[in-house]
Formats: C-alpha cells, sequence, structure tokens
C-alpha cells in the first residue's frame, strides 16, 4: 500500500488488513481498516461482512444489523450456508466458526 498509495484496488487490501486484524483478535484496529475499506469502496461485499461481524463482536448489534441490510441489498440470498462454503476454502476453521457465529447474530439466514 506504501508502494502504490493512489492504487484504485486499494479497498481490496484495507480489507484484507481488516480481517488480519480480526484473525489477530485486534478488533478495534480491524474495525477502522473495514472503515477504510468501505470508505473506499463502499459496496465491497468483503468489507460488509466482516464490519457485520465486528460490531456483533463489539456489541454494536444495531449497527451490525444496518450493516447486513446493505451487505444483503448487494449479495441477495446471501446465507450462513453459503458464507461457510466459500470462506472454508482460505480460513482457519477457529476464525470460521467466529465469523459465521458472529454473521449469524446479526441476522444472516442459515439457509
Amino acid at each position: 500500500m506504501r508502494l502504490s498509495p493512489l492504487d484504485p484496488l486499494t479497498y481490496i487490501f484495507t480489507a484484507g488488513m481488516a480481517f488480519a486484524h480480526s484473525t489477530a483478535g485486534r478488533y478495534e484496529e480491524a474495525i477502522e481498516w473495514a472503515d477504510r475499506s468501505l470508505y473506499e469502496q463502499p459496496r465491497f461485499t468483503a468489507a460488509l461482512r466482516i464490519k457485520v461481524a465486528l460490531c456483533i463482536h463489539l456489541d454494536r448489534v444495531e449497527e451490525a444489523r444496518q450493516w447486513l441490510e446493505r451487505l444483503l441489498h448487494q449479495q441477495p440470498g446471501m446465507t450462513i450456508a453459503g458464507l461457510r462454503s466459500y470462506a472454508a476454502r482460505f480460513t482457519a476453521p477457529e476464525f470460521l466458526t467466529w465469523y459465521l457465529d458472529s454473521s449469524r447474530k446479526a441476522g444472516l439466514p442459515e439457509e
């Protein structure tokens, strides 16, 4: 990001930082990176998904539900089952459990 600060795809890297901080348990830092990603690209679903999970974890339930509504507008039909199928390919099992549980608590439907 330092080498290419004007890269139009920076939002991908900032969302990646949000996931990295989440897996390390640094949730306040993670939500800052998710916010940065969403500022750069408000419709980026990966950033929306992690923002939902982080809000739940930080006990910001109403905010999480608002972000979930926005996510489902961008990705209609998204479910816990679909998220599990997608994320299980590249996510550590303990993080996947946290991610799915948080998404479930926010109101993401099972199927």
